[in-house]
């Protein structure tokens, strides 16, 4: 889509126009005639958020009310929906350019509906034979908008575009190599950003035992990439270290998922594609904040010398776990990656992000991110308003040291899974934050959110993207605190 910044006159606009309206205060503006105008306040006193079509033959003008009065959060999530669902109309009456202008709409809230008019406007197109819709141009009215505030949400844009795309990819042609190779090329064009591919010969080395037993059924080998992107303003700062599980495809390994579980384990790199994509959005955007994304990639597979229940793996640190189920094996990857940061990095905060467990999607269904944290209550009560903000929403779930005495084993400091099916993303929390020692911690499990197999208003079917948003603003949170 290509975005334009121009000053619109409504009313004698030649083109199809959608216009904005949240505030009664300014109707002598409105580009109506009295008999659409009547009709209008009729609406708006039935309900304020709704859609009309008005023919400006051989164009339309779409007037989109809002309710300017809700709290600022759900007023702009309200208009990112409401863009979605525009969208759907503008496909149907085959519309290729619109302008946008308002009246009684604040800034945040006309970027909000471009976010959502954006956000909706994608889909995975890679496969297709046949040509889908698309928006050509978007033409905002510049009182609205400044053209820098409009190139750094572009850029933000793009890489949820991007994130989308390889949680779509299927792993015949986004393997471990493949991901990390495309990674270091975007790295490679970026200031500031270095990135470090480490090979199945240099996982070895450095031990990382989780890693190394779930690549074992694979003929794929693994990868472990560490992108850090570190600007001259942030120099001095301890970093805060990114972890995204990077599973490319999940079967289960020997604990083979039912045919209904397998489908759509593609996106089982989420986590990878998420935390590879904030660093970018935050280097694309010179945010003044140290990061460090560490993203450990294999497949999960039944295959060869696959690892089994029953095993004893010596991870990272050293700490031995006994493998109660081979399709727990995110939390193995990502306990060595969150271990390695912890001991090389001096971070003052790891932050991971993974589609770890099915009980956080039985637990909150597919409306935000089961989150947990140990040691940083503070980092996330910010990443909570933040959620709120962006409407990227967590639930905070306890972290009671009872529960450490689910994931204890008789035979090994831990065991994978919990010893009973009960508080499962809990559980898979505890597992993880052992690794990260005395480093505050803070565990995302977006599995209910990281694809969607039916369309989520502007998330549309298959990778969201979600909570590169929720994180980018985090981070810019950052730079706040710091000045």
């Amino acid at each position: 889509m290509i975005y334009n910044l121009e000053k619109i006159d409504a009313k004698s606009h030649a083109g199809d126009l959608l216009f904005l309206y949240g505030d009664e205060g300014a109707e002598r503006t409105l580009p109506l005639s009295k008999k659409e105008l009547d009709m209008v306040k009729v609406r708006r006193e039935e309900k304020k958020d709704f859609l009309l079509v008005f023919d400006r033959l051989p164009y339309h003008l779409y007037f989109l009310s809002f309710d300017s009065e809700k709290p600022s959060p759900e007023c702009q999530e309200e208009l990112r929906r409401s863009a979605a669902m525009l969208l759907s109309r503008l496909e149907a009456d085959k519309v290729q350019s619109l302008a946008v202008s308002a009246v009684g709409t604040l800034p945040e809230e006309m970027a909000a509906f471009v976010e959502g008019i954006t956000l909706a406007d994608y889909s995975f197109d890679r496969y297709r034979t046949k040509e889908s819709y698309h928006l050509d141009t978007l033409t905002i009215d510049n009182l609205f908008l400044k053209p820098e505030e409009l190139e750094a949400s572009q850029r933000l844009w793009n890489r949820i575009y991007w994130c989308r795309e390889w949680v779509n990819l299927p792993v015949q042609d986004l393997n471990a190599a493949a991901f990390a190779d495309e990674l270091a090329s975007i790295a490679a064009d970026l200031k500031d950003v270095h990135c470090t591919v480490m090979d199945k010969r240099q996982i070895e080395a450095l031990r990382m035992g989780g890693l190394m037993a779930v690549n074992r059924g694979s003929v794929d080998e693994p990868r472990f990439v560490v992108l850090e992107y570190k600007p001259a303003e942030a120099a001095k700062q301890q970093p805060i270290c990114l972890v995204g599980k990077g599973i490319m495809y999940d079967t289960g390994g020997l604990n083979i998922k039912p045919d209904d579980y397998m489908q759509e384990m593609k996106s089982d790199m989420a986590g990878a594609a998420t935390m590879a994509s904030v660093l970018f959005a935050a280097a694309d955007n010179r945010l003044p904040v140290h990061l460090v994304a560490l993203l450990p990639m294999t497949d999960n597979r039944p295959g060869f010398n696959a690892y089994a229940a029953d095993d004893i793996l010596t991870m990272y640190d050293g700490t031995t776990v006994e493998v109660v189920n081979t399709d727990a094996e995110g939390r193995l990857i990502l306990a060595d990656a969150i271990a390695y940061a912890a001991r090389n990095y001096n971070p003052r905060l790891i932050v991971d992000a993974a589609t770890l467990t099915g009980a956080a999607v039985r637990a909150i269904s597919t409306y935000g991110i089961a989150a947990m944290q140990v040691g940083a209550e503070n980092p996330m009560t910010m990443l909570s308003l933040v959620g709120k903000q962006v409407y990227e929403r967590l639930v905070e779930f306890p972290m009671w040291s009872e529960y450490d005495e689910l994931i204890k084993s008789p035979i090994a400091d831990l065991r994978n899974c919990g010893t009973t099916p009960q508080a499962g993303t809990i559980t898979a929390g505890k597992f993880l934050a052992h690794f990260a020692g005395k480093v505050p911690y803070i565990h995302l499990d977006i599995a209910g959110v990281a694809y969607f197999t039916k369309p989520q208003h502007y998330y549309r079917v298959g990778g969201s993207g979600y909570g590169i948003r929720l994180l980018y603003a985090f981070l810019q949170m950052q730079d706040m605190i710091k000045g």
